[in-house]
């Protein structure tokens, strides 16, 4: 009984902490530009700063921040209670690896991003639709897009993601039936249950879409 106590008590994760926060003057500014500007569909008073604990790829507990609409700030904040429970690993989700210049953010590209205004990608087969994307409105977020890829004809177009187009194969940072239930438990939708062949694994969003 004594060595399953203390082996329980090493496995114990530290209790899960999330906190909501307006921007920083500091962190509006470093929006501005490439991540925000004047015609997007939400202000920039709009958004709130989600910070979660999470898992890392190492197993660690790290301290990780969202921009994610008000709206959406305490919905999101109980998924990532489920997703740390799950301990299921992120790679990076730190606001100051997310939003700097692209030569600046980590060489693998695995960011799990929130908001940034910008227009809907097309398929790797298809083409867009010139539409906002739910990320401009700060009501989607991308989990481990290495891991989570996004299809088209069964093509994506990151190379290191080639490996992850076999879904039956589960895998350390692939979204699990586990991680979709969490997403669902407050009514957010995934792209990897999109009709046809073109799936995004790494998205949710609001409304599915």
């Amino acid at each position: 009984m004594r060595i399953f106590a203390l082996s329980a008590l090493v496995l114990a994760l530290p209790p899960f902490t999330s906190t909501v926060r307006p921007l920083a003057p500091s962190q509006r500014a470093q929006l501005t530009g490439q991540f925000w500007h004047a015609g997007c569909p939400v202000s920039l008073t709009a958004l709130r700063l989600l910070s979660v604990t999470y898992v890392d790829f190492a197993g660690k507990v790290q301290t990780g921040d969202l921009v994610v609409n008000r709206s959406a700030a305490a919905p999101l904040a109980r998924v990532f209670r489920r997703l740390y429970e799950l301990r299921f690993p992120i790679r990076h989700l730190r606001f100051g690896e997310t939003y700097v210049p692209q030569r600046s953010q980590p060489a693998d590209g695995d960011i799990s991003g929130s908001f940034e205004c910008r227009r809907a990608v097309p398929s790797p087969c298809g083409s867009g639709t010139g539409h906002w994307s739910n990320h401009a409105y700060g009501l989607a977020f991308d989990l481990n897009p290495i891991e989570n890829p996004y299809t088209g004809c069964g093509r994506t177009r990151e190379r290191a993601s080639l490996p992850y187009l076999n879904r039956a194969k589960i895998r350390k940072g692939m979204v699990t039936p586990a991680v979709v239930r969490a997403f669902r438990s407050v009514g957010w939708g995934w792209g990897g249950s999109w009709a046809g062949s073109t799936k995004d694994y790494m998205h949710f969003s609001w409304n599915g879409h």
